[in-house]
């Protein structure tokens, strides 16, 4: 199906005005809807901004390609637009948009819609093709200019398919090759536009500077392109363009350059030269496993080291969460006056609460050192960290093992769990080195018993002979946060609120936020551990929070889209989702983040002050009522978000054209 299939007079805008996105999607609707292509207008449009919000589907260069595929549509089809005044588009290049092509396709298997897509990203790459579309003065040549450059594209891909071919047979046929082989895998996330462009971008640099290029693109519809063991085999060296995990083990013992699919588009000279050049490193695939690897496998020691931490965190999150509200719940239906040493499981709807809350907190330690490891080692990590997590848990030593009068179980918490999930990580990255040249027939033993069994036993000894130490640096911490006068603690809330907002998600943010729920974790965890993990909310709320208030008092300081999206921000900053303000801080970090910082920082410092503490890791206002102090915590997070956005109002310049 070509593109000049989908795509008819009555749907092609050329002197489209219109003021936001929003305005250019509803025209865009109302164009589909005048070709007949869609039964149900507003199911159609819903389908479509739900895409935006999934990724803007403004690719820079000017040109946004949204779309949506639903049982609205009655047939697949296009249409398209040309803005005049240009359009804000939130593209990825944050360049207004003044080229839009919108695509409809039904709810079926064949993808129709992908593959049109794909098409028109390739050929809008091409600025003749683009600049031809932009000023044809009717719907006719518009549709010539398409059909013209889609033939031409169509016999280039004919022409590349056999000369492909013929690279291939030669390479297959030749004893030895000459000339440069590059191969190049590009993948984006959702598999759409920027899969298709960084392909294209490679093979026109390749061609371009005279060396024969073959993409394969992993997109949405399915691998295309794929490239055969021969090639591989042959190449000189392969780029590995993709956000998202691909296909590695076939490129061991190659030279293979990791990058972003960004680079592959924009950068796709000096990829090339690299690999032309012989400055890119050879890739080793561990123990020839089959697995796909993700991108940046280049990373620094430091980078991989939090890459593990945060795959660990990641699933330890879900019991830390749900086990830790429910926990706090028990304490706000309980009676303390019952039974003071009991608090907590006094009534029988406390007792229900706090004892599943109790078993899923429970699985914290273990679930993160188990994730910790697998991340490092593949499945065959997970059994040897979860066990090395349980021990910490535990506290067990050879001392009280033996049941010995002098020697207490001392758990080695959060800390002894993060050593068991490296340690069982890397004892079983060893066993793996150390199994390599078993016989084939015995391969299947290794997963099933050799790692489980060896792997757990190390670790074993290895924790019950460190957590006595550990566990000694774990009572110490929980100690001094006890014995903290409060001039500390105010510094403490205010070292952790602002962390809170110097990254927003990053490693300060996920530093700070761990420490605050590993000190729910203590045994003995008491006033002094809820009291950090108040201030470490509280400093993750602000951020969203203040950018909402500035784009509401200030508008004069942003655009329509950027007060559109502060709204958001006061459902995201109540619910303790810092992320939120990262748009902002992207595209101003100089002003947003120095003013989210002093008002996570001055929020933090407050709820110490105040004497707030939370037995909860999150929520936000949905768990104001377990907070000690909640109006004061309320007052002391007003306070925070006022503050940054009254800096931020400060350092912001009115803009010279309200947009």
């Amino acid at each position: 199906m070509r593109i000049t299939d989908l795509l008819r007079k009555e749907g092609i805008e050329l002197n489209g005005v219109v003021s936001n996105k929003l305005e250019a999607i509803t025209k865009m609707v109302e164009l589909m809807d005048k070709t007949g292509n869609i039964k149900d207008v507003e199911k159609y449009k819903e389908g479509v901004l739900k895409r935006e919000e999934e990724g803007t589907t403004g690719i820079g260069e000017g040109i946004a390609i949204p779309h949506a595929k639903t049982d609205a549509v009655n047939r697949a089809g296009l249409c398209a637009m040309v803005v005049k005044n240009k359009v804000d588009f939130d593209s990825l290049d944050d360049q207004p948009v003044d080229l839009i092509f919108l695509i409809a396709a039904p709810d079926s298997k064949d993808n129709v819609h992908l593959q049109v897509l794909s098409r028109l990203s390739v050929l809008l790459m091409n600025p003749d093709f683009t600049t031809g579309l932009r000023n044809a003065k009717t719907a006719d040549e518009f549709l010539t200019i398409i059909d013209t450059a889609e033939s031409k594209r169509a016999e280039e891909e004919e022409a590349k398919a056999m000369a492909q071919k013929a690279a291939s047979d030669t390479i297959t046929n030749a004893a030895d090759k000459s000339g440069y082989h590059i191969l190049a895998v590009t993948a984006c996330p959702t598999g759409i536009a920027h899969t298709y462009m960084a392909a294209e971008s490679l093979e026109n640099k390749g061609k371009e500077l005279g060396h024969l290029l073959k993409a394969e693109t992993n997109g949405s519809g399915g691998d295309k392109n794929v490239l055969s063991k021969e090639e591989i085999a042959a190449c000189d060296g392969i780029i590995i363009a993709a956000d998202k995990k691909v296909e590695m083990a076939r490129f061991d013992g190659k030279p293979v350059l990791t990058t972003s699919v960004s680079n592959g588009i924009n950068k796709a000279e000096d990829l090339i030269n690299k690999v032309v050049k012989g400055e890119v490193p050879i890739y080793h695939h561990e123990g020839g496993k089959s697995e796909s690897a993700a991108y940046g496998e280049g990373d620094s020691a430091g980078r991989k080291i939090y890459k593990h931490l945060m795959n660990g965190v990641s699933h330890m999150l879900p019991f830390v969460v749900g086990g830790g509200i429910l926990i706090a719940l028990a304490f706000l239906f309980d009676n303390y006056e019952i039974n003071p040493s009991n608090f907590g499981m006094n009534t029988p709807l406390a007792a229900f609460f706090k004892t599943i809350g109790g078993q899923a907190f429970g699985f914290m330690l273990p679930i993160l050192a188990g994730y910790i490891a697998m991340s490092i080692a593949e499945r065959p990590g997970l059994a040897v960290g979860v066990v090395g997590g349980i021990l910490a848990s535990g506290g067990y030593t050879f001392g009280n093992l033996m049941n010995y009068a002098d020697s207490t179980p001392v758990s080695s918490g959060f800390i002894g769990a993060l050593i068991a999930g490296f340690a069982g990580g890397y004892i079983v990255v060893l066993l793996k080195k150390m199994f390599a040249k078993l016989p084939g027939a015995l391969e299947g033993l290794k997963p099933v018993l050799i790692y489980p069994l060896v792997g757990i036993f190390l670790i074993g000894v290895f924790m019950i002979g460190i957590n006595p130490a550990v566990g000694a640096i774990n009572t110490a911490l929980n100690d001094f946060l006890a014995s903290m006068g409060n001039t500390s603690k105010i510094l403490m809330g205010t070292i952790l609120g602002g962390m809170m907002a110097i990254d927003m998600g990053g490693p300060f943010n996920k530093a700070a936020y761990v420490f605050g729920t590993a000190q729910l974790t203590m045994e003995s965890a008491g006033t002094e551990q809820f009291a950090i993990m108040a201030a470490v909310m509280i400093g993750g709320m602000v951020p969203p929070l203040a950018i909402a208030l500035c784009t509401t008092v200030f508008k004069n300081r942003f655009t329509d889209n950027e007060r559109k999206s502060g709204i958001v921000n006061y459902v995201m900053g109540l619910s303790f989702i810092t992320e939120g303000a990262i748009p902002f801080a992207a595209s101003d970090p100089l002003r947003v983040l120095p003013a989210c910082i002093v008002g996570s920082a001055l929020a933090g410092a407050l709820s110490m002050v105040f004497g707030c503490g939370l037995r909860a890791p999150h929520g936000g206002i949905f768990v104001i009522a377990v907070i000690t102090n909640p109006l004061m915590y309320l007052a002391a997070l007003v306070i925070g978000s006022v503050v940054g956005a009254l800096i931020l109002a400060a350092l912001k310049k009115p803009l010279s054209k309200q947009k």
